[in-house]
C-alpha cells in the first residue's frame, strides 16, 4: 500500500509536466498574438513599438521551449506570474478564489453522496417497483438538465419568489445552498445509477444468494455483504466527480456570483489572461490526480483483493 502510493506520487511531476507544457504550448501557438491582448488588457495603444515591448517583456520574441523553461523555472518557486487583466500575482488570486471552490465542491459532494447513495439503494431493493421506476426517472432528468439552467430554476423559485435563500454572493451557509445543489444534481443522478447497477450486480452474486438461503437477515445482508462490495464502482467515480464539480462550477458560480476559481477562469477566457488560465489548468490537473490517488488508496483498502495483488 505505501509502495503503491509512493509509485503514484512519483507519477504525478511528469503528468504535471505534460499537462502544462501541451497548455503552455496551444496558449502559444494558438490563434492571435498574445503580446497584443496583453496591451489591450494594459489599455495600451497597439503601436509597433509597443508590440516589440511587450514580445520582449513576456518572452514571446525567444524559442517556445525557452519560453516555457523560464516559466516552469518560476513555476518551481511557486510563481505563476501576473494577471494581464488585475496586475497581481496569480497565486495571490488563487489563494484568494480557491478556497471559496473548494468548499462548493465539498459541499456538492456531500449532497451528492447522501442522495445519490440512498436512493440507488433503495431502487436497487425494489427493483421495478414503483421506488424504481420513479428514482430512474429522477436520474433521468436529472442528468438531462443543464446545470446554468436548474441554477436559474433555483434561484427563480427558492430567491425571488419564495425568498428563502439569497440569489448570489458568499454572505454564510445559507448563500451556499443553491450553488451546492444545482453543482452537485447530475453527479447525484450519475451516482444514483451507479449505486443502483452496482447493488443489482452484487445482489446476483451466488455467495449472496446462498447467505439468503442460509436465513442471514436480510439487513444483516445488506450491510455486511452488499453495501460493501457495491461500494466500489461508485467510489471509483468519485475522483472524476470531483474534478468534474470543480472544473464545470464556472457556469454556477457565474449565475450565482460565487467568488470561485470557476468563475475566475472563466473571466480569464474572455480576456484571454494567459497566465490565469496556464495557473487553473495546473489547479485542476492536481485535483483530478490527488483526487483519484486518495480513491485508489481507499479502493484497495476495502478490497483485500487489490492490496494482496499489488503486493506481490
Amino acid at each position: 500500500m505505501p509502495g503503491f502510493a509512493l509509485r503514484r506520487l512519483l507519477s504525478l511531476p511528469p503528468l504535471l509536466l505534460a499537462v502544462s507544457f501541451g497548455f503552455f504550448a496551444m496558449l502559444r501557438l494558438g490563434r492571435g498574438d498574445p503580446a497584443l491582448d496583453y496591451l489591450r488588457l494594459a489599455q495600451i495603444p497597439p503601436t509597433d513599438a509597443a508590440l516589440a515591448a511587450a514580445r520582449a517583456e513576456l518572452g514571446l520574441d525567444r524559442p517556445l521551449l525557452a519560453q516555457y523553461g523560464a516559466w516552469l523555472a518560476d513555476a518551481l518557486r511557486l510563481d505563476l506570474g501576473t494577471s494581464w487583466f488585475t496586475r497581481r500575482p496569480v497565486m495571490e488570486e488563487l489563494g484568494e478564489f480557491l478556497p471559496a471552490t473548494l468548499q462548493l465542491a465539498g459541499s456538492a459532494m456531500l449532497v451528492t453522496l447522501a442522495v445519490g447513495i440512498p436512493l440507488g439503494l433503495w431502487a436497487a431493493l425494489r427493483r421495478d417497483r414503483w421506488p424504481d421506476h420513479a428514482t430512474r426517472l429522477i436520474a433521468f432528468l436529472g442528468v438531462s438538465l443543464p446545470n446554468f439552467w436548474l441554477a436559474f430554476l433555483l434561484v427563480l423559485l427558492f430567491a425571488v419568489t419564495l425568498g428563502w435563500l439569497p440569489a448570489m454572493g458568499r454572505d454564510g451557509p445559507a448563500s451556499l445552498v443553491l450553488p451546492a445543489l444545482a453543482t452537485a444534481c447530475m453527479s447525484a443522478c450519475v451516482m444514483l445509477r451507479l449505486v443502483r447497477a452496482s447493488v443489482l450486480g452484487t445482489l446476483g452474486e451466488p455467495h449472496l444468494r446462498f447467505a439468503a438461503a442460509r436465513g442471514l437477515p436480510r439487513r444483516v445482508l445488506i450491510g455486511r455483504h452488499v453495501a460493501l462490495n457495491a461500494a466500489l464502482p461508485p467510489l471509483t467515480a468519485m475522483g472524476l466527480h470531483l474534478g468534474e464539480l470543480i472544473g464545470g462550477a464556472m457556469v454556477v458560480e457565474t449565475v450565482f456570483g460565487w467568488p470561485g476559481i470557476g468563475r475566475w477562469a472563466l473571466l480569464a477566457i474572455t480576456n484571454r489572461d494567459y497566465p490565469v488560465l496556464q495557473g487553473f489548468v495546473i489547479v485542476l490537473t492536481l485535483v483530478f490526480v490527488l483526487g483519484n490517488l486518495l480513491v485508489d488508496l481507499a479502493y484497495a483498502w476495502l478490497d483485500p483483493r487489490i492490496r494482496l495483488e499489488r503486493a506481490a
